[in-house]
């Protein structure tokens, strides 16, 4: 697969992101362990609690914050692509709040979006144990 096709920014937000090209790696590993062929484009927006509730308001109905929305824009079924907007801000919070590293808490979250694309869903709890039992599965995979 073609990792130049996962691409990284920010938006409301200093935040750069570190390791990138082992991040893509790994993003890919989880893509095809769960059988999907290719990446046609797939990018990660890191932004603000602000920006990302705007979002949230403007294209799902929801004025809540939240750490991540993702946008499905795969037109072909074994091809990912997408946009994946991460609060950097919810990023932070909750790594307090759970007593992770920010490293580790952002790690879940990017998987976290990726296993949407790849159709996993967490609306109830089956779905949201099934999820994070995906979470776990790339994030022990992890090689850096």
């Amino acid at each position: 697969m073609a990792l130049r096709n996962i691409a990284f920014f920010s938006e409301d937000t200093d935040y750069t992101l570190k390791e990138k090209a082992k991040i893509r790696e790994w993003i890919n590993l989880a893509i095809q362990g769960e059988g999907f062929k290719r990446i046609s484009d797939l990018n990660f927006i890191f932004c603000s609690d602000e920006y990302l509730l705007d979002i949230n308001k403007q294209y799902l109905n929801h004025d809540t914050y939240t750490d991540i929305v993702t946008f499905d824009s795969s037109e072909e079924e074994e091809v990912i692509a997408g946009d994946v907007f991460i609060s950097i801000d919810r990023i932070r919070d909750n790594s307090s709040k759970f007593k992770v590293s920010e490293r580790d808490e952002l790690h879940r979250v990017i998987i976290h979006g990726v296993m949407h694309l790849c159709g996993y869903h967490d609306k109830n709890k089956a779905d949201k144990e099934e999820m994070t039992a995906k979470e776990n599965e790339y994030l022990s995979k992890r090689e850096f």
